[in-house]
């Protein structure tokens, strides 16, 4: 079943509006933890890359408050998501730093797409969605919808990363599991499973139309037994080619349904290719074997 991203509902509460930049700097100013003391406030480690030596704190604050705004969720704690937007360089020290969140992120996601997956796809096998599961939860993954949802832009680094340098994948999918452990203990599981299955969507049909089953006539069969009472039989449509290069066209039929046929250099290959096709049209999503012409 192909998932549709769908917009996750809005946790902001109507009783708290979200923090102009001056009420939020005045927020975080009065957290222990981030609070600069008067004399070492140049000196403090932390630094953004794109921060004034007059006012080092300046972009953090717009940082943060980008931030809510792309989550669609107003924090209760402020230094929760600063800490998980603190990549090491620009961190006091390690405690302080987006590691610690990053290490129970990375159990938060893999839980929340095991379960995800789990439940959609109830016809694949234990091995097959490990296969998925790998595949959505990689740090490509992560930082491709880290960077599609421009946290990438909200990532607080220090004086090593200079103000042009474009950050590499594994920062900022670090920061994208860092900002899920962040989500997980400020607003609960609900709060993370509903933003996942937005951002994640495309990752998951992709990781599912080239990770999932190679035995697509098993998926098949099982899926038309359980939600249709019926078994797949598969017809033979055309076939071409000389004797010692035939190509079929194999055609997948489930209670008198018919669904795109599919070329393979011998019956079998062909009606695996056929069953894909059948599973793309029963979960609504388009073929992945031409059916036109044969492969070269």
């Amino acid at each position: 079943m192909r998932v549709s991203p769908s917009s996750p509902k809005s946790s902001r509460d109507p009783s708290r509006e979200s923090l102009s930049p001056s009420a939020l700097e005045t927020k975080l100013a009065n957290s222990n933890e981030f609070s600069p003391s008067s004399d070492e406030a140049e000196d403090q480690a932390i630094r953004l890359v794109d921060a004034s030596d007059d006012e080092p704190y300046a972009d953090a604050f717009a940082k943060i408050q980008r931030c809510q705004e792309i989550l669609g969720y107003d924090f209760q704690d402020l230094d929760l998501l600063r800490s998980a937007l603190t990549h090491a360089s620009g961190a006091s020290n390690r405690l302080a730093s987006n590691e610690r969140l990053e290490f129970l992120g990375d159990s938060v996601l893999g839980l929340t797409v095991c379960e995800w997956l789990f439940n959609e796809y109830p016809e694949y096998s234990e091995g097959d969605l490990t296969k998925i599961k790998s595949a959505v939860v990689s740090r490509r993954s992560c930082g491709k919808a880290a960077c599609k949802l421009g946290l990438d832009q909200c990532l607080i680094v220090g004086r090593g990363v200079t103000r042009n340098r474009s950050y590499p994948k594994s920062l900022v999918s670090d920061v994208f599991e860092a900002v899920i452990a962040a989500l997980y203990i400020d607003g609960g599981p609900e709060i993370v499973r509903n933003r996942l299955k937005d951002w994640l969507a495309d990752e998951v049909n992709l990781a599912v139309d080239t990770q999932g089953s190679g035995n697509h006539k098993s998926v098949l069969q099982q899926y038309a037994q359980r939600e249709l009472s019926a078994t797949p039989v598969y017809r033979l449509i055309r076939e071409t080619g000389p004797d010692h290069r035939k190509m079929f066209l194999m055609g997948a039929m489930v209670d008198d349904r018919s669904f795109a046929p599919a070329w393979g250099n011998n019956k079998k290959d062909a009606e695996q290719r056929a069953a894909a096709n059948a599973l793309a049209e029963l979960h609504g999503n388009s073929v992945p074997y031409d059916s036109d012409q044969p492969p070269v």
